[in-house]
C-alpha cells in the first residue's frame, strides 16, 4: 500500500478516540480514513468490556435477560450511543423523505421520529434476545468481541465505496480509505472474530458481509452517497446480524 497508508500504532489510539468515549492522548494530526483498519480493534474493545460486564452479572446470579441488558447499556456508555444515533437518523430520513434532499434534511434533525424510535427498539430487541441466548450457552463474551470487531468494518467499506452525500459532515472530513487499510481492517476483524468465537466466526462474517453488500447500494439509491449516520446504521445492522448468526 502507499507509504502514507501504512498502518501506525497511533491508529489504534485514534480508532478508540473516534469510536468510543474512552480517554486517550490527543492527536496532533488525525489520519482519518487511513486509520480505519484499526476500527475493528475499537469495536472488539467495546465488545470485550461489555462482555465482561454481562459475564460477571450472569455469573453473579442475574438472569440472562438482565445481564444482556447491562451489556447493551455498557456499550451505549462506551460509545455515547454514536451508532444508535446514526441508525435512528437514517431510519427517520429514509422512512419520512421522498427525495434524497428531503431525506438528508430529515437526517440532520436532532429530534427522533417514529421510524427512528422503531428502528432503535427493534435493534435493541434483536441484540438483547441474541445476547441472552448466548449467555445461556456460555459464549456471549467471545460473541460480543467478534460482533464488535466485524461490525466496524462495514463503515470503512461504505466510505470506500460511496462518495459523501453532503458537502460538509464528518464522513467527508474522515476521507475515503484506500484498498490497503480496507483489506487490513477486514483481516483484523476476521482474526478477532476467530479468536472470539472460533469457527462460528465464519457465518457471522458472512452475515456482516451481506449487510454491507445490501445496505451500501440502498444508501446510494436513497441519498446518493454515505453520511456519518448511514455508516453508524451500517454498524448497528451488522452487529445485529452477527449476533443473530452466532446465536443460531
Amino acid at each position: 500500500m502507499p507509504h502514507s497508508e501504512n498502518p501506525r500504532l497511533m491508529d489504534v489510539c485514534e480508532a478508540f478516540l473516534f469510536l468510543t468515549r474512552l480517554p486517550g492522548p490527543s492527536l496532533a494530526v488525525p489520519r482519518g480514513a487511513r486509520a480505519s483498519w484499526a476500527w475493528p480493534l475499537a469495536g472488539a474493545g467495546v465488545g470485550f468490556l461489555s462482555g465482561g460486564v454481562a459475564s460477571v452479572a450472569f455469573g453473579g446470579g442475574l438472569s440472562a435477560g438482565a445481564a444482556a441488558a447491562l451489556a447493551l447499556a455498557t456499550q451505549a456508555l462506551l460509545t455515547g450511543g454514536l451508532h444508535e444515533d446514526g441508525l435512528a437518523d437514517s431510519a427517520d430520513g429514509f422512512g419520512g423523505g421522498r427525495t434524497p434532499e428531503r431525506r438528508l434534511e430529515i437526517m440532520k434533525d436532532s429530534r427522533i421520529g417514529s421510524h427512528g424510535a422503531l428502528a432503535l427498539i427493534l435493534s435493541l430487541l434483536i441484540r438483547w434476545s441474541a445476547l441472552a441466548a448466548l449467555l445461556v450457552e456460555g459464549s456471549a463474551w467471545g460473541a460480543l468481541v467478534a460482533a464488535g470487531a466485524l461490525s466496524r468494518w462495514p463503515m470503512a467499506w461504505m466510505l470506500h465505496r460511496l462518495p459523501p452525500a453532503r458537502e460538509g459532515g464528518l464522513s467527508r472530513l474522515i476521507g475515503r480509505p484506500g484498498a490497503g487499510p480496507l483489506a487490513l481492517g477486514a483481516a483484523v476483524a476476521l482474526m478477532l472474530a476467530l479468536l472470539g468465537t472460533g469457527a462460528s466466526a465464519l457465518p457471522a462474517t458472512l452475515a456482516v458481509a451481506l449487510v454491507a453488500l445490501l445496505w451500501t447500494p440502498a444508501v446510494r439509491r436513497l441519498v446518493g452517497g454515505q453520511t456519518g449516520d448511514t455508516c453508524g446504521a451500517a454498524q448497528q445492522l451488522a452487529e445485529a446480524a452477527a449476533l443473530l448468526a452466532l446465536a443460531a
